[in-house]
């Protein structure tokens, strides 16, 4: 029981991060119906530039914040200078255009700073709170707990009650009716990746500490498991992309606890085949409407 319970609380732990992760993918799509591949790429930019400034100046929460600032940037500049220059007449173009610059930011990352893993230390103890004999959360999977719950919050905050939310809402279901109300719907895509972008570094900030260290190649299994956890839940749904997070990560911290580590790639797999199978557009998706 107490390893059920640990498992349990580090699945949960993990799957905060990859509902993060699985929200900057949720808010592309619904903007503009395209997965972005690049988002882990960007996220590991971003992280680099948080080392850059940690390493620089000895300030863990300065770099954190570096981050988070890069992500806006990074996501406006792709947005602007790449993406919405893609022609959409066919979605490949799009995934095409992604895995291209996925390949010229590793390149770029592994020339600037080399392929060795470097360190990436937490701001917080990651051993576990004990109560008695039973092992808890550590104060680093509070802090991941508490970041992740602030963002839900703030986008729920941001969508349902700000002119804003609003108007992205508006730009990205009915873009041509948003223009004629007077709608910048160019400006409020660029906001929709910038928002993402900086998603994606958070959830990178988050997750990389926890894993081997800093490397340009740092996020590409964090996001299969994000993508995953973006179809459980559903393309077009924020909460479902949270529940799908949590639901991914219990499902690989009890195969990694049980069955092995060597064993978790296949079960994101099987999990994933298995939705396409059933329940193609996800678990939280709405009903297709009738055209007969």
């Amino acid at each position: 029981m107490q390893r059920f319970i640990f498992l349990t609380l580090d699945g949960l732990s993990r799957g905060a991060v990859y509902a993060a992760f699985a929200l900057a993918l949720v808010l592309i799509w619904r903007a503009t119906r395209i997965v972005n591949f690049a988002q882990g790429a960007m996220a590991v930019a971003t992280a680099y530039a948080a080392y850059s400034i940690s390493t620089a100046t000895g300030s863990y929460w300065l770099g954190f914040g570096i981050a988070l600032v890069a992500g806006l940037m990074l996501g406006a500049v792709v947005e602007r200078g790449v993406m919405r220059f893609v022609d959409h007449g066919s979605p490949l173009n799009a995934v095409i255009v992604a895995l291209g610059l996925v390949l010229v930011l590793q390149a770029g990352l592994g020339m600037a700073y080399g392929n060795e893993f470097r360190p990436a230390p937490a701001p917080f103890s990651r051993t576990a709170l004990s109560v008695g004999e039973l092992a808890l959360l550590s104060r680093y999977d509070l802090f991941v707990f508490a970041a992740v719950l602030l963002v839900v919050l703030a986008l729920a905050l941001l969508f349902t009650r700000t002119p804003v939310g609003l108007r992205m809402r508006a730009a990205a279901f009915a873009p041509e009716v948003s223009r004629l109300l007077g709608v910048n719907v160019g400006g409020m895509l660029t906001f929709g990746w910038a928002l993402a972008a900086a998603l994606g570094a958070l959830a990178g900030m988050l997750i990389i500490p926890t894993e081997l260290g800093l490397h340009p190649h740092a996020m590409d299994l964090v996001f299969v498991s994000a993508f995953t956890a973006a179809v459980v839940g559903g393309l077009d749904s924020p909460p479902g992309a949270v529940v799908g997070g949590l639901a991914v990560g219990l499902i690989l911290s009890y195969v990694s606890g049980y069955l092995g580590s060597d064993v978790t790639p296949l079960a994101v797999l099987v999990l994933l085949l298995a939705v396409l199978l059933i329940r193609p557009a996800g678990l939280f998706s709405a009903a297709a409407r009738r055209t007969v």
